[in-house]
């Protein structure tokens, strides 16, 4: 054990090779495809590299403590995933769907948004969710905000957004 607590290249190596299809199985019901290749590739770099987490294991059956942290870790994962989903904004997933005419500038349309709509304090997390397209952790990093913070705002800009939008969209159809 103090071998695995002190991220010995060969307790983890040890530790890789038999646990494997624990953690397989642990993520497996949980995600599939991509998603759930990740999250068991993330499971093992964060017992590589983070001491804390070995340091967590004192007892009793490995596999069992090891397929709750892979388990526990998938269901984050998949909670992640969903929150970050730009939910009613996805073409297709709405029955009020925004179409846009061609000859309508976009940006013209978004620089309204943000002048108009869009708090201040909200607009470097605009900025790096809706228009660089980058991660949420990416994106706390940018505009410089706690993920939580990012993510709440960004729950927020979503909703000014959409009633911007679908505004615009019921005033440019009246006569």
């Amino acid at each position: 054990m103090a071998d695995f607590h002190r991220g010995s290249r060969a307790a983890l190596t040890l530790m890789y090779e038999t646990h494997f299809q624990t953690v397989k199985s642990a993520v497996s019901p949980v995600l599939s495809g991509a998603d759930r290749e990740t999250v068991i590739h993330e499971v093992f770099f964060r017992l590589i590299s983070d001491e804390n987490l070995r340091r967590s294991y004192h007892s009793g059956a490995f596999g069992k403590w090891l397929f709750v942290v892979a388990k526990n870790h998938a269901i984050d994962y998949a909670r992640r995933r969903a929150r970050e989903t730009p939910l009613g904004l996805v073409p297709g997933e709405s029955s009020v769907a925004v179409e846009l005419e061609p000859q309508i500038d976009a940006r013209a349309l978004l620089r309204r948004f943000r002048e108009q709509v869009l708090p201040a304090e909200w607009l470097s997390v605009f900025e790096a969710r809706f228009v660089k397209q980058l991660d949420q952790r990416a994106a706390a990093r940018a505009a410089g905000v706690p993920r939580t913070t990012l993510v709440y705002r960004e729950l927020r800009i979503r909703k000014l957004l959409r009633a911007f939008l679908l505004g615009w969209e019921a005033n440019r159809e009246q006569p």
